[in-house]
């Protein structure tokens, strides 16, 4: 146990370390966030960990009694000492059991006899002081011996404690090429449903063929292992993976069921494609800018969890009428993959295989394998022959009334309809304006300028939460700034490329970090070097279109449900209790539900003869909302942005909880690094500066970086 005399363990003037346990988290600037690695049930939060450029003795003892209270994990048994009915702590470390009992015996004699003997010789007047001048005291020797009686936080070659005892790697550690490809490879792995399921949902309502769906997937794998890289080294440097967000896929949607493109004929896949290219490259356009110009700098002051909690939350629970209705197709092979999923990553979550805890990390693949055999067992097995039907046949051409009704069953159920990884080649360079020249339209245009506003309040959340867990500071606003540049012009490259989708953080990669406890930065480049050799591999993307679609709708529902839960548990940084949040929480959900609900209704005749299967007659809106002006392209876009739910509750949130009165501690405002402290502390610089000296060449731009 490490000593707390300062003659013999020096601390820092600025940032002196915190105590630090085998079984108890340091109390480092995240866990003063209200953030607890090992969710203790706690929802009270106090600062954020800014880097400030000074700190008195009175502030550091506050701190030190702020930390020691907040120290519990349920799971783990430690309790926290807490103030009874009486007063007194509740619980306190055996250690200091013997001292706490003789400084309460002395407390009690302090208590009357003094204040007694002033008040008969000076009248009381100074009794009053006297008196909180010795509980001040009482109460600083107090915090001081349960301080104490802990070790001491790991203090690295930087001068102040900064490991994290809940994290196997943290953001600088490079534990050796071995650990480092497996971790890297575990780390994608356990984030295959978020890579590859948004491409298995667009290319089909786009008209693609199952080729075209492969050539989606390489590309994607391909764009998320080189813009993960450039994000690494040139954004915000924090481990985060780029990929296809699902913050996309609702615009995505709306524009592939446009009513302008509703009667083409031929190709329409790559028509399609262009128009959606067109309209990621400029709305990436007007991210980057955001970003690179500063104005994200002023955007922040706007966004905290209150706002970013619904926000996210309604992504996930936009798509209700996506998830269930197509895993009822074929219900016993989608329900069956649903209950596998939620088996291994809930009741065999905390089983350990070789020191991992295999179920819960991969939880997605290991029920896309099985759910994949049984489905093979059973075509094999002719469950799913139908009066001798060919699923392979159009619908279009088959004479048979039985085979009709039969052949979308088959479809969905049978694993040997998709000739994607038969016809696909071994090698396939993905390259740019693979499908032609981009087509901009500005009505497009605009809804994703919208929706790039709402992937960035979903990376500021994901940069938040993810530096409580690897890095020893938050960064500052810059580099947030910065990292928001730069993900605009990865999804410019992404729309270039073709990829369907913009490319921005992943929200889950954050929960992969918690349960993996890997925050290495190097592991998830060397995964990134993986992921684009795995891309050139056509076989690769051809296996993963050949996925049957019910499979992947059934882990769409598990992979929404966990988006909006993550979206939701970023209130655990504000006072999830408060009546405030609540209600701004609250209100911010049900209208992003129902507002798009009555634009969806508004003027829709369930007879209307529409080519749009059910399940993407909510992305219609388009040509019936409410918003009927004279402008084609203005009821367009009104009408488009009124349908997404995200939208909605960003709106909702971000208006309420920036005009209802409320304090930075029951708002749980994200603060931020500041630039000039943030420049004198060497572990910040490392952690988010830029290499080789690249930032020193920008320094002159102080809104961005460090």
């Amino acid at each position: 146990m490490a000593s707390s005399d300062p003659s013999r363990n020096p601390r820092p003037s600025k940032w002196p370390p915190t105590p630090e346990s085998e079984s108890m988290p340091p109390s480092s600037w995240a866990k003063r966030t209200g953030f607890r690695p090992r969710f203790s049930g706690e929802t009270n939060s106090t600062d954020s960990g800014q880097i400030t450029a000074s700190a008195t003795p009175a502030q550091v003892q506050k701190d030190k009694i702020r930390q020691v209270e907040s120290n519990i994990d349920l799971e783990a048994g430690c309790p926290r000492p807490g103030p009874t009915s009486n007063g007194e702590s509740a619980v306190v470390p055996k250690q200091s059991e013997g001292k706490n009992k003789e400084k309460e015996t002395d407390k009690d004699k302090d208590k009357a006899p003094p204040v007694r003997k002033r008040r008969d010789s000076d009248g009381g007047r100074n009794a009053a002081v006297d008196g909180s001048r010795r509980a001040e005291r009482n109460e600083e020797a107090a915090a001081a011996d349960m301080v104490d009686v802990l070790p001491q936080s790991v203090v690295d070659d930087d001068g102040f404690g900064t490991r994290h005892s809940h994290m196997k790697y943290e953001l600088r550690d490079t534990p050796g090429l071995v650990p480092i490809g497996l971790y890297g490879f575990q780390h994608y792995l356990s984030m295959l449903g978020s890579l590859v399921l948004v491409p298995l949902v667009i290319v089909p309502a786009m008209g693609g063929t199952y080729e075209d769906t492969g050539n989606v997937v390489s590309t994607v794998l391909f764009m998320s292992g080189v813009t993960t890289l450039m994000h690494t080294s040139l954004g915000s440097r924090l481990p985060l993976i780029q990929g296809p967000s699902f913050v996309y896929l609702a615009p995505a949607l709306a524009i592939i069921n446009s009513p302008e493109f509703l009667g083409l004929s031929g190709n329409n896949f790559k028509h399609i494609m262009k128009e959606l290219q067109g309209a990621i490259i400029i709305g990436s356009a007007f991210q980057a800018f955001l970003g690179y110009s500063g104005l994200m700098s002023l955007i922040v002051r706007l966004i905290n969890p209150v706002v970013v909690s619904p926000t996210i939350a309604a992504v996930g629970l936009s798509f209700f009428s996506f998830g269930f209705p197509r895993v009822g197709i074929c219900i016993e092979i989608g329900l069956v993959q649903i209950l596998l999923v939620i088996v291994f990553s809930l009741y065999l979550r905390k089983i350990s295989v070789l020191g991992h805890r295999v179920f819960l990390i991969y939880a997605v693949p290991l029920g896309l394998v099985i759910t994949w055999a049984i489905a093979f067992l059973l075509t094999e097995a002719g469950v799913y022959s139908y009066h001798g039907c060919d699923a392979n046949i159009p619908a279009a051409n088959i004479v048979s009334d039985l085979c009709r009704k039969d052949v979308l069953r088959m479809k969905q159920c049978r694993v040997d309809t998709s000739h994607a990884l038969r016809s696909s080649p071994w090698f396939r360079f993905p390259y740019p304006l693979q499908w032609g020249m981009p087509v901009f339209q500005w009505k497009m245009a605009l809804v994703m300028c919208v929706v790039s506003i709402i992937a960035s309040v979903d990376s500021v959340g994901s940069y938040h939460a993810s530096s409580l867990l690897v890095a020893s500071r938050p960064p500052t606003a810059g580099v947030v700034s910065r990292g928001i540049g730069l993900e605009g012009l990865c999804s410019i490259l992404a729309g270039i490329w073709g990829m369907g989708t913009g490319s921005t953080t992943l929200t889950e990669n954050v929960h992969t970090i918690a349960v993996t406890k890997i925050g290495s930065r190097r592991a998830v480049e060397l995964g990134a070097c993986v992921l684009i050799v795995l891309s050139l591999i056509g076989k690769v993307g051809g296996f993963i279109a050949s996925i049957p679609e019910v499979m992947v709708a059934a882990l769409l529902c598990f992979m929404w449900a966990m988006l909006t839960a993550l979206g939701l548990s970023n209130l655990r940084y504000s006072e999830a209790g408060s009546s405030r949040n609540i209600i701004i929480v609250g209100l911010a959900l049900f209208f992003s539900l129902s507002i798009p609900a009555y634009s969806q209704q508004y003027g829709f005749s369930p007879n209307t003869n529409l080519s749009v299967p059910s399940y993407f007659q909510p992305y219609v809106v388009a040509s019936h909302g409410p918003i009927r002006t004279n402008s084609q392209g203005i009821n367009y876009v009104l009408n488009t942005l009124l349908s997404l739910h995200m939208v909605i509750a960003f709106l909702v949130a971000v208006i309420l909880d920036n005009t209802v009165p409320g304090n930075q501690q029951e708002r749980g405002v994200y603060t931020w690094s500041e630039r000039e402290a943030a420049r004198r502390e060497p572990a910040v610089a490392k952690d988010y500066e830029l290499p080789f000296r690249v930032g020193r060449i920008f320094r002159w731009v102080k809104w961005v970086g460090l």
